[in-house]
């Protein structure tokens, strides 16, 4: 029997869905530059990326992993949040899309990690 997935997938069955966080993840929301610096601190650790309409990003993180995060300009979606995503392989916008596309059971971004990546980010005075 093979084992389940460690991660349910996002899955966009539609044009877009709707789908609850703090359940198999939380996201958190970025600016646009602070996420991009982000990400290319992470490498090939960064797990899904998705844009919003306005630019800003959302990481995907195992639920209660950010907790008590208090970095500026970001906000932690968990229970009782939601979060609209666009069909699985959306890449470009304009419009909410996927920067790095959700795949397998390894689209969270470990918590630690990019909590590193964006104190280093914020603390370089790089961007704000």
């Amino acid at each position: 029997m093979p084992s389940p997935s460690p991660v349910p997938p996002l899955a966009a069955v539609g044009p877009w869905t709707v789908h609850d966080a703090g359940h198999a993840w939380d996201a958190l929301r970025v600016p646009r530059q602070v996420g991009l610096a982000a990400k290319d601190i992470l490498g090939a650790r960064c797990g899904a990326l998705l844009e919003g309409h306005n630019g800003e990003l959302y990481y995907f993180v195992t639920p209660g992993s950010a907790t008590g995060w208090n970095l500026l300009n970001t906000t932690i979606l968990s229970a009782g949040d939601s979060l609209t995503v666009p069909p699985l392989r959306r890449a470009q916008g304009p419009g909410l899309h996927w920067r790095i596309c959700p795949g397998g059971g390894d689209w969270l971004t470990d918590g630690a990690a990019l909590r590193a990546a964006l104190e280093d980010v914020l603390s370089a005075g790089r961007l704000a």
